[in-house]
């Protein structure tokens, strides 16, 4: 589903970077988590994927198509839920106004379904009266909760998330980490995770370590099903 071509990336110094030449395959109905230590490119790695930044050098393709020959703005609107690490979620919004708003941005197969976006959120640990409250109000898992839900429920064939348990306890990581893998291998849909989770990460079908450097598989994925 989404490929790497010589991917590269620096700041300013073309000798000083942070992965170069990466050519990497991500498959529709596999959880995928990268992992490494701070400073090491995980986070832009993973903008890059869903085209939130461009490389230095090479390409991205979604479905064989360059991503930045289609549009940037397009393939995030079109094909891609992302979960920020500051959450980025409609301040002034109710927890369900967050997720109603996504559907009806995305046009969702599931826009204007209030029933759908309970059952999610409701999934996530959140009370009806919580739903209906403005997010400012929430705690800071709570708000990370509600943008997991968000990214859930749009149809977005490829999910992205930058520490996605971070404020959260272990039990609730683990659901959190259940619910990424339902989502691609009941709707198959190819789910990329950073994390500094190690337990988390191993719940993930491939795991890929970044570290001097160099992209490695720490855990090789599984041959993907025939979904895309």
């Amino acid at each position: 589903m989404l490929e790497t071509k010589d991917l590269s990336y620096w700041y300013t110094n073309k000798d000083d970077y942070l992965f170069k030449d990466l050519d990497l395959t991500f498959d529709a109905g596999i959880s995928y988590a990268i992992v490494g230590e701070s400073g090491t490119g995980k986070t832009t790695l993973i903008s890059l994927l869903a085209g939130l930044d461009k490389p230095r050098a090479g390409k991205i393709l979604f479905r064989g198509e360059d991503i930045q020959a289609s549009g940037l703005s397009n393939f995030r609107r079109h094909h891609v839920s992302i979960v920020f690490q500051a959450y980025n979620l409609f301040t002034y919004m109710s927890a369900l106004e967050n997720l109603m708003t996504a559907l009806s941005i995305t046009h969702s197969s599931h826009n204007g379904d209030r029933q759908y976006a309970m059952q999610m959120l409701s999934k996530l640990g959140l009370t009806e009266e919580q739903m209906k409250q403005n997010v400012q109000r929430l705690s800071g898992g709570q708000q990370r909760r509600v943008a997991i839900a968000r990214a859930m429920v749009c149809d977005a064939p490829l999910v992205v998330a930058d520490e996605p348990t971070g404020n959260l306890d272990e039990a609730n990581s683990d659901e959190v980490m259940a619910l990424f893998n339902q989502l691609a291998h009941d709707q198959g849909k190819c789910v990329i995770i950073v994390t500094h989770d190690a337990a988390g990460a191993a719940k993930c079908d491939a795991v890929l370590r970044l570290k001097h450097r160099e992209l490695t598989w720490q855990k090789q994925p599984p041959v993907p099903a025939m979904v895309d």
